[in-house]
Parts: C-alpha cells; structure tokens; sequence
C-alpha cells in the first residue's frame, strides 16, 4: 500500500489530530473522572454544622444561654434582698396592698412590700437547681432501670419494664403530686424528688429500646463471638451507643422538670419558706391579687413559659440533627 494511497492519508490525518489534542483530552478525561477526598465527619460535627445554621435552635440556645447566666449571677446583680420588705410601710390592706413601680424599684413590690424584680432574678436560680437537679436524679434512675432491662433480658426485662408501664400509666403531674404529698413536710427536696419520680420511666424506656437495637448491631455480635465478656459489651459497646437519644431527652424533660416543679410550688407543695423565691411560689401567693394586680402572676408565669420555650426549641432541633431520618 503506497503512502499516496487515500486510506493512508486519512489515517495519518486522524493520528496527527489525536497526536496534538491528546494532551488537552487526556487532561480533561482526569478532571472529569477525578473525585475531590474530603475527610470524613463525625456525627456529632455534622449535626452542629446543621444546627448552627438553624435559627429554631439559635433561638432556643440564645434563651437558656440567657436564663443560665441570670441565674448564676442574679445573687449579684438584682438590686435589693428579695427577701427584705423594704417598702412594707407603703403597703395598705385595704386602699394599696401592693405598691406599684417606683424609683428603685421598676417592676413594684408584693404584697409585703419585696421587690418584684429582684425576686425574679433570684427564683431563677431556685428554678434552675430545681430542674437541673431534677432531670439528673430522673436520667440517672432511667439509666439503671434501662441498663438492666436491655443488658439481662428475659425476666429482669419483663420485671422492669412491667413497673415502668405502671408509672407510665399514672399522670405526670398526678403522680408528682401524690410523692410529694406523702412527704411530712413540704420543701424543695420533695419537689425534686417527685419531678424526678416521673422522669425515671420515660428515661428507662427510652434507653432499653435503644440498647435492644444495639444488641443485634454487627459490632456486638463481633465482640461475642471474639469473646469479650458480657460487662464489657454492656458498658464499652452498648450502653455508649445507645446514650444519643437519652441525651437529646433530657434537654426536653428540662423544660417539663422546670414546669412540673413550678406546679407543684403553685399548689403549696414546694418550699414553704418564701424568704427563698421561686417562680412557681410566686404565682401561687400571686392568685388572691390576680383580678386587681394580674402582673404579681404575670412575671413569673412568662419567665416560666420562655424559660421552657428556650429548652424545648433547644431539644426539638438537636434531635432532628441527630436522628438520620429527620435530615434535610
């Protein structure tokens, strides 16, 4: 086949073209085919790169960042003794029972002449221990309960969860009520324990359901069956992997912990001693003034519902971020 031949010319065409484009090709073919490797992230970082950018959660978070840093410093900054009746020489029984605001004093006084905002500040704190308190004593209840039931199995399982369908069959506020009725005298230890009587339930049942999910997971048959003994399974494989929903619970059950205690206090059920303010004892001895000075319950009861607000936002958007199925 002669070099003139057209066949021969059309091939050496082709083969110079592809010989000058292969370069630009080749390069680009890379490009196309190339994937960027980005390190992985954690569930944890990725849930907060989703929550920084959720403004429900920012919310929620700038409450309780807000009503934490009152509480810790309301001893400091609130601008009388909440427990001093300093203008008990204006109060009146019959023409002015409770002084209005005045100089020194923006929000008035009650009905024994105590500042008002002063004893908002400083029942956020008794609020504050109340529920933290609380919801600690429910959640480390629920985690022995929980951790019995999902561990053992079998009757420990049965017996367990068969007390915690009985408590789960009982009101919240009805069996709060009744252990802190049986108290012989009421304070804020009873209302602690009783708000943390409820909570223990909802955290045990919570949390066996979680560890039941863990014990048929592929890490905790593999650690079987290289003979990692039972405790070791437990507390090193399940229980860890099991602590994300207790977690995201306890921020909601603050905000009930926090409500619960406050209607226990309003029903006379809490610290009789009204020398150390609380929001829920604030609106129970601000009921006999509601009709004629409706701001002595007002206070208390948009601290109450904010406060609870902020925690609920807070809990609501965490669980979202951490649950797969509720990710955008």
């Amino acid at each position: 086949m002669s070099p003139s031949n057209p066949m021969n010319r059309r091939k050496d065409r082709i083969d110079s073209l592809a010989a000058s484009t292969g370069g630009a090709t080749g390069t680009a073919l890379l490009e196309a085919g190339s994937v960027d490797e980005k390190p992985g992230v954690s569930l944890i970082a990725s849930a907060w790169q989703r929550l920084r950018r959720n403004p429900v959660f920012l919310i929620g978070l700038g409450i309780t960042l807000v009503f934490v840093v009152l509480a810790v410093v309301s001893p400091f900054i609130a601008p009388h003794d909440p427990a001093a009746g300093l203008l008990i020489g204006q109060v009146r029984p019959q023409s002015n029972p409770v002084p209005g605001p005045q100089p020194g004093f923006p929000l008035g006084t009650d009905d024994v002449g105590r500042d008002l905002l002063s004893r908002l500040l400083v029942g956020s704190q008794q609020t504050l221990i109340v529920g933290v308190v609380a919801t600690v004593f429910g959640l480390t209840g629920g985690l022995v309960l929980g951790i019995l039931a999902g561990a053992f199995g079998g009757w420990v399982d049965a017996l367990v969860m068969r007390v915690v369908d009985v408590l789960l069959s009982i009101p919240s506020l009805l069996l709060a009520f009744s252990i802190a009725a049986i108290a012989a005298r009421p304070s804020q230890l009873t209302v602690i324990i009783a708000v943390a009587a409820v909570q223990v339930p909802i955290f045990a049942r919570l949390l066996r359901g979680s560890m039941l999910s863990q014990r048929s997971s592929d890490h905790v048959l593999a650690a079987r069956a290289l003979g990692v003994n039972q405790r070791a399974i437990v507390f090193r494989h399940m229980v860890p992997n099991s602590l994300g929903p207790v977690i995201v619970q306890s921020t909601l059950v603050l905000a009930t912990s926090i409500i619960d205690a406050a209607a226990l206090s309003f029903l006379g059920l809490g610290n009789p001693d009204d020398r150390q303010p609380e929001w829920g004892q604030m609106l129970g001895r601000a009921q006999q003034y509601i009709y004629d000075y409706p701001h002595l319950a007002i206070y208390p009861a948009v601290c109450i519902i904010v406060v609870a607000l902020g925690f609920t936002l807070m809990g609501e958007s965490l669980r979202e971020a951490l649950d797969p199925k509720s990710r955008r």
